[in-house]
């Protein structure tokens, strides 16, 4: 099987223990995290081939995280180690109605730093069916952003597929001297599946599209597929949050011929919200490997989803047997 190879920057997580705030927190557990790493992780769990393609800081930390990824299955030759230091964030989790909040501490990082060119396409490409990259790359500095458009047009040279998430995160962005738009259009012209919603439609066009209801969300969709060609499917999540440990989910698919949304599925009692979205990427990626239509691929992209928010740290580590027992439902104990 022909590998998938994702470009990103792996980070060390610092969370408060217990729902306690930052302030509070005695000591801080220890997570290896990053978006495009743990769609690395999810799709190795579920039997892929993949491949990262990075930059860590020459420290323990950097080495913790590659170490983390290896343990998982995902090859790590193109994650190089650089002097500096590593991104962090930290995590305060949400309780009842108080949300969940992030603080970055990302300038500057041994990844941040990294030259554009210092990133071998020719060899990290190798052998690879996809590249899937993503908006929280292009805003951590210009220099990340340039290798990501890079990279992008190195896999659209060799025919590799090229899937875009968006992930849009205000806070990096404003440490940025950059207009999002300017930056992620030339990342997504080459891209074949995209990750986003009616608010990234917004982001990108340039103009605003509600999403309140299927129809809109619809219109949304068909204006990417007009204003980016390339592009032969969008998949997006549907969330409602009632408080922070009970939500309710449902995943959308649209192609230029047609849509498919889900029913919404409760998620009570949630265990970590974090990774979510990158483990819905992850499914959506794993189905359409496996070549499902509309139907399956959203409905596989929310059952990792899903799970995920389950599973405490960043990554969903679920296999696909595991996958496809959780679908088949039955919640006791499996002796």
């Amino acid at each position: 099987m022909s590998r998938v190879v994702c470009f990103g920057e792996l980070l060390i997580r610092l969370s408060s223990p217990e729902h306690a705030l930052l302030s509070q927190a005695p000591a801080l557990q220890v997570h290896v995290g990053g978006a495009e790493a743990n769609v690395a992780v999810a799709l190795a769990c579920l039997g892929h081939p993949v491949r990262m393609v990075s930059a860590v800081a020459d420290n323990p930390l950097g080495r913790r995280a590659v170490t983390f990824l290896k343990s998982h299955g995902v090859d790590c030759d193109a994650v190089h180690l650089h002097p500096g230091r590593m991104g962090l964030y930290f995590h305060s989790p949400g309780a009842g109605l108080r949300p969940a909040q992030i603080l970055y501490d990302r300038a500057g990082s041994a990844f941040a730093a990294a030259s554009p060119d210092s990133f071998e396409w020719d060899r990290a490409l190798e052998g690879a069916r996809r590249l899937h990259v993503s908006g929280v790359t292009a805003a951590v500095a210009a220099g990340p952003a340039q290798a990501a458009l890079h990279g992008a047009r190195a896999a659209q040279a060799r025919g590799i597929a090229l899937s875009f998430d968006c992930n849009y995160r205000a806070s990096l962005w404003a440490c940025r001297d950059a207009q999002p738009r300017r930056v992620l259009t030339p990342l997504i012209e080459g891209a074949d599946v995209l990750f986003g919603n009616h608010r990234d439609a917004s982001l990108l066009l340039g103009r605003a599209f509600p999403g309140e209801n299927a129809q809109q969300r619809r219109e949304a969709a068909l204006a990417l597929f007009a204003a980016f060609p390339s592009l032969r499917l969008i998949a997006s999540t549907v969330r409602r949050v009632d408080s922070a440990d009970c939500h309710r989910l449902a995943a959308r698919i649209d192609t230029p011929d047609g849509e498919f949304e889900t029913a919404e599925v409760a998620l009570t009692g949630v265990v970590e919200r974090i990774g979510a979205g990158d483990a819905f990427a992850a499914g959506v990626l794993h189905a359409l490997g496996a070549g499902a239509g509309p139907r399956h691929i959203a409905e596989t992209g929310l059952a990792l989803g899903c799970l995920k928010h389950f599973l405490p740290g960043d990554a969903s580590t679920l296999t696909e047997a595991e996958l496809r027992s959780a679908c088949a439902g039955g919640l006791d104990v499996r002796r």
